[in-house]
């Protein structure tokens, strides 16, 4: 009843025939197909064939390399090196002018400062009507009369640069 045959389907029990890989040692159990696993079988190894001696020169040849070759490569690589450092040296020189110009910045600022101070120090120690006294009274100033002043319009965005001398009123 091992190997009997039902309407074309094997029954529950093993069966030890060849399966479609030529392997045997599968069986159906039930609704699963189970494949006993084999070792793969070891490939026969390749004899190396004898190289000839050019083939072992050629390809000696192309392991080592040329003296120009190393030569190439030592003056990339100096070049190379130069560029690194000459770029450091750059980067170095910046770093020190960005410095500068900030403890410049910093001065100019300190200075801007203590002249504004000196400017407000200066303007509040005059005594304008002081001045106007001194001018008026020794100096014989006094203020324009109306035949004296001259208006002009000025255009926008414009601004005047004297050349010769303002005409007189008539």
């Amino acid at each position: 009843m091992a190997n009997t045959r039902h309407n074309g389907h094997h029954n529950r029990h093993a069966s030890h025939r060849h399966d479609a890989y030529g392997m045997r040692g599968t069986y159906l159990d039930g609704n699963t197909v189970r494949r006993v696993q084999t070792l793969p079988q070891a490939q026969p190894k390749r004899e190396l064939l004898p190289v000839s001696r050019t083939a072992q020169r050629n390809r000696e040849r192309a392991q080592s390399m040329s003296m120009v070759f190393v030569m190439f490569l030592a003056l990339v690589s100096v070049a190379v090196l130069f560029t690194c450092v000459r770029f450091l040296q750059l980067k170095s020189q910046i770093t020190g002018t960005i410095q500068s110009i900030a403890d410049l910045e910093t001065e100019y600022s300190q200075i801007k400062a203590d002249n504004d101070a000196y400017e407000s120090q200066i303007s509040l120690s005059v005594d304008l009507q002081e001045v106007k006294k001194i001018a008026m009274e020794r100096l014989g100033m006094k203020y324009p009369a109306e035949n004296q002043i001259i208006t002009y319009e000025l255009p926008k965005g414009s601004h005047v640069r004297q050349y010769q001398e303002v005409p007189e009123a008539e």
